[in-house]
């Protein structure tokens, strides 16, 4: 049994050295220590059959054959891994030496800066912003504004009605104004804005199904049409600047009656014409009038006392887009750019 010790271990150790993977290791593991067809393992069995004295000196020869193989096979899986793994890091080297890539700044979406800036001009004017639902009810969205349900001025605002509860997405933020008088904390007095997101079933390069708007309502004794135009002109001039002409015309709107249509002069082409403009040299770009007397009756019919009196207070109400604002302010022709969220597009504004 001596030779046949010898002649396994010149064989493994010449294996040993040819084996250059985990799995030729496992194979020769398998091939000599395996349980049931292993070299050492069948030599073992075989020891029953030799004398006491002959089987204690192979018993410890194989022992050692055993030793021998277990600490080789070992030996050469730490050295694969070893290099396994030195590979793989040669492999997914970085090069610390390289310059760093600057991740690119984030900025304000020209929308989000309009809005901003609209409600910083009104807020140094004494007004406070209120936010209302984006889901309302009817009452709040046409019958306070005096809108029954056969008039046509809904058709104006067709919007997008809920499967249940005869709730909608608002059409206007002047649901905010009827919130506000509703819940007044100081009746009659009221001066607000109501910036946020409205809906209408609109679809064009200048109208979005959804898009922002920015309305105001000021109520009080004494409030007059002079009023209205001083507060425009003020607000449009401190947003465009000074040196563009303002100009009122007769409109209507069913919850404002005076109701003009405001117009701002050309910032395009200074008033000379151009495409923009539609060769007018004006700009539409707000309506607005005095509180219709019928919303003052309508909330206090919901409050069930009198609290605006429209024989004792009046208002003026006005409202605008705030993506037109912005598409004048940039001379965007497109509403639907602001919506597309194209990087090249908005990385054109300052944050």
């Amino acid at each position: 049994m001596k030779d046949q010790v010898r002649a396994l271990r010149e064989d493994f150790d010449r294996e040993l050295k040819a084996a250059g993977d985990a799995s030729a290791l496992q194979a020769l593991r398998d091939r000599y220590l395996g349980r049931k067809a292993g070299a050492i393992t069948a030599l073992m069995k075989a020891l029953g059959a030799l004398g006491p004295a002959e089987r204690r000196v192979a018993g410890q020869e194989l022992n050692e054959l055993k030793t021998h193989v277990e600490s080789g096979l070992d030996a050469a899986r730490d050295r694969a891994a070893s290099d396994s793994t030195a590979q793989r890091l040669a492999r997914e080297r970085l090069d610390i030496t390289l310059p760093g890539r600057r991740p690119p700044h984030g900025r304000r979406h020209p929308l989000t800066a309009a809005r901003e800036d609209l409600e910083d001009i009104f807020l140094a004017m004494g007004y406070e912003i209120f936010d209302g639902p984006e889901v309302e009810d009817d009452y709040h969205c046409f019958e306070a504004l005096n809108m029954p349900a056969d008039h046509p001025a809904r058709d104006m605002q067709d919007t997008f009605y809920l499967a249940e509860g005869g709730l909608l997405l608002r059409t206007h933020t002047s649901t905010g104004q009827i919130r506000y008088m509703l819940s007044n904390p100081h009746p009659p007095d009221v001066r607000i804005i109501c910036p946020g997101k409205v809906y209408r079933r609109d679809d064009d390069i200048t109208h979005s199904p959804m898009f922002q708007q920015i309305e105001g309502l000021v109520v009080g004794k004494g409030i007059t049409l002079g009023d209205l135009k001083g507060t425009i002109e003020a607000f449009l001039h401190a947003l465009f600047g000074a040196q563009f002409p303002v100009r009122f015309r007769p409109s209507y709107f069913p919850y404002t009656e005076p109701s003009v249509e405001v117009d701002l002069g050309c910032v395009v082409c200074g008033g000379k014409g151009c495409r923009v403009c539609k060769q007018t040299g004006w700009l539409e770009i707000m309506g607005s009038g005095m509180v219709h007397p019928a919303v003052f009756e309508a909330v206090n019919a919901r409050l069930g006392r009198v609290v605006y009196d429209p024989e004792e207070v009046t208002g003026f109400a006005f409202g605008l887009g705030i993506e037109r604002v912005a598409m004048v302010r940039h001379g965007i022709d497109n509403i639907r750019l602001f919506y597309e969220n194209d990087l090249r597009f908005l990385e054109q504004f300052p944050g």
